[in-house]
């Protein structure tokens, strides 16, 4: 700091000196956080304001205290100084991919589906601090309160960018217990006489879809639980408490083991739920949002 400060390099030292004087509260202090001496941190001030012909600290033997110009000095100080620091994380983590990454994922899927992953994603992006939640709620991504969501079905127009994931289809559901006391049902129509679980979103009331002959057609079904994701419903129908219409993701452990069955297939409309990883997109978009898309894309596929 001897020298007069005349590059932008130098200048930033000159503000990172002045604002580490003032937050220490002493020559001495910033003297220590420096690792220079009293002297030429004293020194150092003494070009600054020489170079800005004013005052910016009062000094006396007790304590320092800011100016008027001084004030005006630190704040400009402290928001170039954090330009500064984020600008060299931008570009660091176009290197290293780097910082807190906040994900907000559905129940079911995020449990079955993402977990899973996330150790082999935290190897491989250690310097990536994955906030990660599970909520059915619609979280706004726009609004800042998530970088990254995982979203099924059809999306509303947004200036978001969507990246498809994977798809799903659905299926119903009843454990053999169930169905040997129940009877196995042939048509959809059976189904009035099953106590059906079903979903509790908002809606007229609970149908669920069919295909026969090629014609699509809804069936009004009735049940005594209602839950918010298709784990839940599927473990209750493996407890042989009713039938369920679920995602197949959300029941593959279960339909594996036996402790599930399908039901009525022949009926099954085929219809596909889409998942995408939904985001901002642009140049300034973080390098750990793009290689967690990216990642997901590669094994949920």
């Amino acid at each position: 700091m001897d020298a007069k400060p005349s590059g932008g390099a130098d200048r930033a030292r000159a503000l990172a000196l002045f604002a580490a004087v003032v937050e220490q509260g002493s020559f001495s202090a910033a003297a220590r956080m420096l690792e220079m001496s009293p002297s030429a941190v004293s020194r150092a001030l003494d070009r600054i304001e020489g170079r800005l012909g004013v005052r910016l600290l009062l000094r006396s033997t007790r304590a320092l205290s800011l100016t008027a110009e001084g004030q005006l000095y630190l704040q400009a100080a402290r928001r170039i100084l954090a330009d500064l620091d984020d600008a060299e994380q931008e570009i660091a983590d176009r290197g290293v991919p780097r910082g807190r990454l906040r994900v907000s994922a559905a129940l079911s899927h995020g449990r079955l589906c993402i977990v899973p992953l996330l150790g082999e994603f935290a190897s491989l992006y250690p310097h990536i601090l994955v906030d990660f939640a599970l909520t059915d709620a619609v979280v706004d991504i726009a609004g800042g309160e998530a970088d990254v969501a995982i979203r099924f079905g059809r999306l509303a127009d947004s200036a978001l960018t969507a990246r498809k994931l994977g798809e799903t289809g659905r299926i119903i559901v009843a454990s053999p217990d169930y169905l040997a006391v129940n009877g196995m049902p042939q048509t959809p129509e059976d189904l009035h006489r099953f106590n059906c679980l079903n979903f509790n979103f908002r809606r007229v009331e609970p149908v669920w879809p069919f295909r026969r002959d090629g014609q699509d057609f809804a069936l009004s079904v009735k049940g005594n639980i209602e839950a918010n994701n298709g784990e839940t419903l599927g473990q209750l129908a493996a407890a042989g408490v009713g039938v369920a219409r679920v995602g197949r993701f959300s029941v593959a452990p279960e339909l594996a083991d036996g402790r599930l069955v399908p039901i009525l297939e022949a009926f099954n409309p085929g219809d596909v739920e889409l998942i995408h990883a939904v985001f901002v997109a642009g140049a300034s978009t973080p390098t750990r949002v793009r290689v967690f898309v990216d990642f997901l894309a590669a094994r949920l596929r």
